[in-house]
């Protein structure tokens, strides 16, 4: 009997130091996947490695064997004692194994609930996995359900609308603002943590340039190269203002570095709107300056504000997610149930068809005269028959709980009509590739 089984580390598990250390992606996921697919007990294998869990998803004979295995095998790969990952290690069987996978592509067990980003990078892992053949009907119809999934939250729910962080509140402000950010002009005052994450959000949404200034020409010239920036002199900013259309200000000075008077300055030489996100504590912002016209002027309270509303927002479809999770585990558990029973099935039906034709030749001097239209009634009436016979022990084989009694039943029938012995349906080594053409590399997990 083949079982599912997933060993891993996630951010629910581990620090951030360990999770560095299980990372399979510094050596490649091709190489993780040969060394894992060596052992003598896993089957097909699939290698799931972020920021923030490495995974790995096998199937197998044993499963508590496998887990074993799995385990030892996290902790060969990359050198390290067991004693300072097995701490951390989760185990999951079959379905439970299942709704983990559904989950993880839904976004449900993401650090930040619902973030988009994972759904592709399980794309990724199936692919490298696939192309190479270390797959087979397993794990391919898992990984497909989990895609369903995926696509089903993100399109029946809003589980993944709003933005969740202060700095991606920001610029999805900006864009309310503006609709599209390529042809803006940025400028970051200041080179902090926060306003450099809102640089790195506006870089991406492809603005036409990027201005940053610092009281430490240092780190200004850093962000600068982070972000593709024109680094200028602290006492030149007020000058630059007049020509940006984003200002993000994230400096540590204890008095505002924009007065309203700055600002109503470079407002008045501008005929669009002047957009400012002032991130800093206390604020670099004279507060008053966004009573101006064509000026909006938010504070880290504001954009708290949002993100907590955007989380409650998200929270109320998490339900709905969870249901689309549970209603894809039933589907797959039921497909997964019915495989194992299957052959035994097919074995069971080939017993009663050679048992009717061979009786049907035994006959065959007595009805040798019948016409062909009696002859073919005789043949429905006999195949029939072996239908009726073989309905409810086939209705009840696939209705069965748990894989334990199946597979005994399945043994019982096996040993009462004397079947073959029944050759699962996806050989544990057969691999089957997914089509040519692998997806592009997506953004990592946050």
């Amino acid at each position: 009997m083949t079982h599912l089984v997933l060993v891993g580390v996630s951010h629910h598990t581990a620090p951030v130091d360990l999770r560095e250390r299980v990372d399979f992606s510094r050596r490649g996921l091709p190489a993780a996947l040969t060394a894992l697919s060596e052992r003598p007990d896993i089957g097909e294998a699939v290698v799931l490695s972020t920021c923030n869990r490495a995974e790995l998803y096998v199937t197998c004979a044993d499963p508590l064997q496998g887990a074993r295995a799995l385990g030892a095998f996290i902790c060969a790969y990359h050198e390290l004692p067991p004693a300072l990952v097995q701490p951390h290690v989760y185990e999951m069987v079959d379905e439970a194994a299942a709704r983990h996978l559904f989950r993880v592509a839904a976004g449900l067990d993401s650090l930040v609930v619902g973030e988009p980003q994972i759904l592709g990078q399980v794309k990724d892992a199936y692919s490298e996995a696939a192309e190479r053949h270390f797959t087979g009907g397993s794990l391919n119809r898992l990984f497909h359900t989990a895609f369903t999934v995926g696509k089903r939250v993100r399109s029946e729910t809003g589980l993944g609308e709003g933005a969740v962080s202060v700095s991606y509140a920001a610029v999805s402000l900006a864009r309310k603002i503006f609709g599209s950010l390529k042809e803006l002009t940025v400028l970051v005052i200041g080179a902090g943590e926060m306003g450099e994450l809102t640089a790195k959000h506006l870089q991406a949404q492809q603005v036409r340039r990027i201005f940053v200034a610092s009281r430490t020409a240092a780190h200004a010239e850093l962000l600068a190269n982070q972000v593709g920036g024109i680094v200028i002199a602290w006492q030149d900013f007020p000058n630059v203002l007049r020509s940006s259309d984003i200002v993000i200000t994230a400096t540590g000075s204890q008095d505002p570095i924009l007065s309203r008077a700055h600002v109503e300055a470079a407002a008045r030489a501008r005929r669009h709107p002047l957009f400012l996100i002032d991130i800093a504590v206390p604020r670099d912002v004279e507060a008053s300056a966004g009573d101006l016209e064509q000026v909006f002027l938010y504070n880290v309270d504001d954009l708290q504000t949002i993100v907590n509303e955007n989380l409650a927002r998200r929270a109320a479809e998490v339900s709905r997610a969870e249901g689309i999770v549970a209603d894809e585990v039933r589907h797959f558990v039921a497909w997964w149930r019915s495989r194992e029973v299957i052959p035994t099935m097919v074995a069971l039906r080939k017993r009663f068809e050679s048992i009717r034709r061979s009786e049907l030749e035994r006959l065959e001097p007595k009805i040798a005269n019948l016409t062909p239209d009696a002859r073919a009634r005789v043949d429905e009436i006999t195949r029939l028959i072996v239908e009726k016979l073989l309905l409810t022990p086939t209705e009840q084989l696939k209705s069965v709980a748990d894989q334990e009694t199946a597979a005994a039943y399945s043994d019982a029938l096996s040993r009462l009509f004397s079947l073959a012995p029944p050759e699962s349906v996806d050989e544990e080594r057969s691999r089957v590739a997914v089509p040519a053409g692998k997806p592009p590399k997506r953004p990592v997990e946050p």
